[in-house]
């Protein structure tokens, strides 16, 4: 019997690229995004067995929304072996800007609220099961905060922190949290940073890397590894020279800059 894995965000990016790795791999797939039709488009152009896979359209901000594909998918196709808390956004932001504010909370209710929303269905059925995974999408963003990125550093540092919580809370239950952390990846989602973005790896080779830390049932990952060796080693720099070292360094775009 093949397994199943749920993936968010799953209409681009890292969402898509993982969701092509677990289907080459003999999974067959739950995808959810709001962009069903993009979805669709992409899985007949892949030649995907219409037999092994079901799509679901659904806002992560959206609790009830998120919710009810879980809900679904587990009448539909039953209870996956891996779910994905995939889906987010990064968009710059400045504090002093009070249309920012709303930023911050849309950032928070997509990548926090709704990725906590996205295991909720998930987790009773699994315990009794005695198995799964349940994987955080965080970033190496979540480890220091950068200027100009508040909302999406607190968001990915919520993350970690988030799965961390739930790892502890499933410990002896056969569930496992993964928490991935993402260095610099190239998908529609980087293409417009306007700075440096060291270690850029394709999508296809994160997703290799993703599943096989995904199967191992690992704590934590940073991928690439550089990536993690670089952010630990920022992380131990006092703050006056991390300051210094940011400083004048390129912004992400804010909406108003789009």
């Amino acid at each position: 019997m093949r397994k199943l894995v749920f993936i968010t965000g799953a209409s681009s990016g890292i969402g898509q690229a993982l969701a092509w790795r677990c289907y080459q791999a003999g999974y067959d797939l739950a995808l959810v995004a709001r962009r069903v039709h993009e979805m669709q488009q992409w899985a007949e152009a892949h030649r995907l067995d219409a037999a092994r896979y079901r799509l679901y359209a659904a806002d992560v901000a959206d609790v009830p929304s998120i919710v009810a594909a879980g809900q679904a998918c587990l009448a539909q196709q039953g209870l996956p072996d891996v779910v994905v808390a995939n889906a987010g956004i990064s968009i710059g932001m400045d504090t002093a800007q009070h249309e920012d504010l709303a930023v911050m909370a849309r950032t928070f209710a997509v990548n926090n609220t709704g990725l906590a929303a996205t295991f909720h269905p998930f987790i009773a059925p699994m315990r009794l099961r005695g198995s799964g995974r349940l994987v955080g999408v965080a970033s190496v963003a979540g480890i220091r905060g950068l200027p100009g990125h508040g909302a999406y550093c607190a968001s990915k540092a919520g993350v970690i922190s988030y799965c961390e919580s739930l790892r502890g809370e499933l410990r002896g239950s056969g569930v496992r949290v993964v928490t991935l952390a993402p260095g610099y990846i190239k998908t529609p989602l980087t293409q417009q940073n306007r700075y440096p973005m060291p270690f850029l790896m394709p999508a296809p080779v994160f997703a290799e890397r993703a599943l096989k830390a995904i199967e191992a049932g690992v704590s934590y990952r940073v991928i690439p590894w550089q990536m993690g060796v670089a952010a630990k080693l920022l992380r131990l720099l006092p703050d006056a020279l991390f300051d210094r070292l940011l400083a004048g360094r390129p912004r992400k775009h804010r909406v108003s800059s789009l």
